[in-house]
């Protein structure tokens, strides 16, 4: 199993505003679930109860949208993984914006969700072919490092050792352990401490 990521395509979710924290994105009352399972329906809980159905979350025109395009700041707030597994369990495999919380990226980068960066203008560009087109082609390159929505296209950055641990596949630690089971077998007998009694 490949865990290389090199590009995330689909179509893309506008969500407008900066400083959105991690208490927004899932409300602390959801974190006492013991798996992540079914945290994607509880995404943004209060801020869609409070837009009654006008969310981006609940419109039906972004349903299955796979990329999502913020604003500044956004994830921050507490440490809590909870975040970026509720919008990863919401079908969100990708995030373009304006600047990211450190711990948000580093957790997103942690269960292998590009979080991309491009300036004011750029972001907010896409936002609107978003608004405009919701249905567009949308594609996050990390290779070429660029962001498509049907005929539009901007520049994005991403810091070189994130970019190339999701192009080698690096990102995915539990994989890379599942991928070499019999390297680990073979260090294991030779460990002397494995053989104390």
């Amino acid at each position: 199993m490949s865990s290389e990521i090199k590009q995330v395509s689909g179509t893309g979710i506008p969500l407008r505003g900066n400083d959105i924290d991690t208490d927004r994105i899932i409300p602390a009352r959801f974190l006492k679930c013991v798996t992540f399972d079914g945290l994607g329906e509880q995404a943004f809980a209060d801020d869609r109860q409070q837009l009654d159905g006008e969310h981006s979350f609940d419109l039906p025109q972004y349903q299955n949208a796979n990329i999502l395009v913020v604003n500044g700041n956004f994830g921050c707030g507490s440490s809590r993984e909870h975040a970026p597994q509720a919008l990863l369990k919401w079908g969100i495999e990708a995030i373009v914006g304006e600047s990211f919380a450190e711990i948000f990226f580093g957790n997103c980068l942690a269960n292998g969700v590009p979080c991309v960066t491009a300036d004011r203008a750029t972001v907010e560009a896409l936002q609107s072919q978003l608004e405009a087109n919701p249905q567009a082609a949308t594609s996050v390159d990390l290779e070429n490092l660029t962001v498509s929505c049907g005929d539009w296209s901007g520049q994005i950055q991403l810091g070189e050792g994130a970019r190339q641990a999701l192009l080698a596949g690096t990102w995915d630690s539990c994989g890379q352990l599942v991928a070499n089971q019999a390297e680990i077998a073979t260090t294991a007998t030779k460990l002397p401490y494995l053989a104390w009694a």
